[in-house]
């Protein structure tokens, strides 16, 4: 996948848009700026928005071309945050420490999947908040984004079992109109997930 990840951000401009997501924006400035985790970053238009907020950003993506955007991006935005190269497996950082997380558009294989959202949930210290937009499975043969593949799309079950320890957890699938660069444009469905560790 890290080729896969290589050559669409190599492409020309940005290709998921340089806006921050829609929802993570929304979520965001509900919060006082603390520390945030971002997984899957990619281009960096989360993490460029969250620190022109006043947040200190650790984000990571298994994309060189990835990061080399978001540096663009936080020299654009006059805004620095941290970013690694290293995908989930490898990425590492000290347990509860961040006061929140949010993944966005990140899409894990489902024998992997709830092993890898508890590492991730791991760095959220007790009482962080935690933020999700994710492809729902009814996602499947739309041309708004998102992978193809069954087992890499999400239910509402998936996200409860995964997530339903969580406070004041709030989960909801809905259709929504991207709009984030040539690869997140028209309808799409989504799960949208808020809660507190």
């Amino acid at each position: 996948m890290k080729d896969f990840w290589d050559q669409r951000y190599a492409e020309e401009g940005f290709v998921y848009g340089h806006e921050p997501n829609e929802f993570f924006r929304r979520e965001i400035e509900k919060l006082i700026p603390g520390r945030l985790l971002l997984p899957g970053e990619g281009e960096g238009r989360n993490a460029a928005f969250a620190a022109s907020l006043g947040w200190e950003v650790v984000a990571f993506d298994q994309s060189i071309q990835g990061k080399k955007k978001a540096m663009e991006l936080a020299k654009r935005n006059t805004v620095s945050f941290d970013y690694l190269v290293a995908d989930i497996e490898a990425f590492s950082a000290e347990e509860e420490t961040f006061d929140c997380l949010a993944i966005i558009f990140v899409h894990f294989p489902e024998r992997e999947r709830k092993r890898l959202h508890q590492k991730l949930l791991a760095f959220l210290k007790p009482g962080g908040t935690f933020i999700m937009e994710v492809f729902s499975k009814d996602q499947l043969g739309r041309k708004s984004g998102g992978p193809q593949h069954p087992e890499l799309l999400y239910t509402e079950q998936d996200m409860t079992e995964d997530f339903g320890h969580l406070k004041e957890l709030q989960i909801a699938a809905t259709e929504t109109q991207l709009k984030e660069g040539r690869y997140h444009e028209g309808t799409a469905a989504v799960i949208r997930l808020t809660g507190r560790k």
